[in-house]
């Protein structure tokens, strides 16, 4: 029997029948992703229904067997493929037929196929080997002994050896066992892409341990002539790991629910398109994210700043920005707060609140001693426009 898909929408409210949710699903779902859909109980506060709003996520929940939720975006599909393919250095443009996928479960299982069938082209060709270092007592000699170990024991018979082993063993190719078996536990995959990464994860569980990894595992790895096609399917496989939710059971089976955190996304997708596209006229200027600033106050402090903009000549912090993934008609106070205290704390004398609309009422103007604007970066339309148009009136009066 085919599972009732119910479809959320981001901050969207939607009122479902007291009959339409068990007690047992609205509990899972209440405690298992509290954080992704808010649930209010029937009551007269409801009109006797359900209440339920998407909190700023988009993917899939495979609840139980009946019932699953799909929650969408406000921002366009085409937009929502922009943001990825910068977050995550995938070229969109170059992978056939991903832009016409309608919705986040038909993106997942495009992605899938295109992992799988890049692991079994690899593997055709050999996959990854390189030389490591090991001990192990063997009972002839292999590389070198290590004759102190030896003479701790030498009433053993095998001699401890230090030698190298080339093998396929490596992180690089766990990386992707690991993701298969997460993409095969999600249970979105069917018919061809499901049998394609079945296919790549029996060829790679002969040649790899099967080791939990996370998506930071893809990120700042090391390439060389040998691996380099190894870059492109990592930057894959970040995506799957990036966006794997909480362990469900269903019976005998697990899944694995598919959820991005929009307001991450935004944040992730605005660094890496400004780091691509500052602007020539500013080359002193560079990009940096995710910059730590720690503070001694009897205890080890440290806050966490979305964007720093850097002059790289002198070293000082020119800019910092603070990504709002929301659409107020006016900056909240706390929000400029906030941002003014990361600019005192890195002295830089400019702080900008970033939008993904304009705001009926923008601001711009001093906070003490740090001048304070917002600004938009578009969503609902060509991104590059948008993100030109942004820089140009962040660097209009730099």
């Amino acid at each position: 029997m085919n599972p009732r898909v119910l479809d959320l929408c981001e901050h969207q409210p939607c009122s479902l029948d007291k009959d339409a949710l068990t007690e047992e699903q609205a509990k899972a779902l209440h405690e298992s992703f509290g954080a992704q859909v808010s649930l209010e109980p029937p009551s007269f506060l409801t009109d006797g229904a359900w209440r339920l709003t998407s909190q700023g996520w988009v993917g899939y929940i495979p609840l139980d067997d009946a019932l699953h939720f799909a929650l969408a975006s406000k921002v366009p599909i085409s937009s929502l493929f922009g943001m990825l393919e910068y977050a995550y250095n995938l070229d969109f443009r170059t992978l056939d037929g991903l832009t016409t996928a309608e919705s986040i479960p038909e993106l997942y299982k495009r992605l899938a196929a295109l992992l799988a069938n890049r692991i079994l082209y690899r593997i055709k060709r050999g996959v990854y080997r390189s030389y490591v270092n090991e001990q192990d007592r063997l009972p002839y000699v292999r590389g070198r002994v290590d004759f102190l170990a030896h003479l701790r024991n030498p009433a053993l018979v095998k001699l401890p050896c230090v030698f190298e082993d080339h093998t396929s063993d490596l992180e690089d190719n766990q990386i992707l066992l690991w993701t298969l078996t997460r993409i095969l536990e999600s249970g979105i995959c069917t018919s061809r892409s499901l049998n394609s990464v079945r296919q790549a994860r029996r060829a790679l569980m002969g040649l790899s341990s099967h080791l939990p990894f996370g998506a930071d595992s893809c990120v700042g790895r090391t390439y060389n002539r040998l691996n380099n096609d190894y870059e492109s399917m990592h930057a894959l496989c970040r995506f799957f790991l990036d966006h794997a939710g909480p362990m469900l059971h269903q019976g005998d089976r697990q899944m694995i629910p598919i959820l991005i955190n929009m307001e991450r996304l935004f944040e992730s997708f605005v660094v890496e398109w400004m780091k691509e596209h500052l602007p020539k006229e500013h080359p002193q200027y560079a990009v940096r994210g995710q910059e730590r600033i720690q503070f001694n106050m009897g205890q080890q402090v440290s806050i966490r700043i979305d964007i720093t903009v850097k002059d790289i000549t002198t070293g000082r912090t020119c800019c910092v920005l603070d990504t709002k993934y929301k659409a107020p008609d006016s900056p909240s106070t706390g929000d400029m707060e906030q941002v003014v205290a990361y600019a005192e704390a890195t002295n830089s004398p400019r702080a900008v609140l970033i939008y993904p609309v304009e705001l009926a009422s923008p601001v711009e103007g001093q906070w003490g001693d740090v001048r304070v604007q917002s600004l938009a970066f578009r969503l609902d339309g060509n991104l590059d426009s948008a993100g030109a148009e942004m820089l140009r009136r962040l660097f209009a009066s730099t």
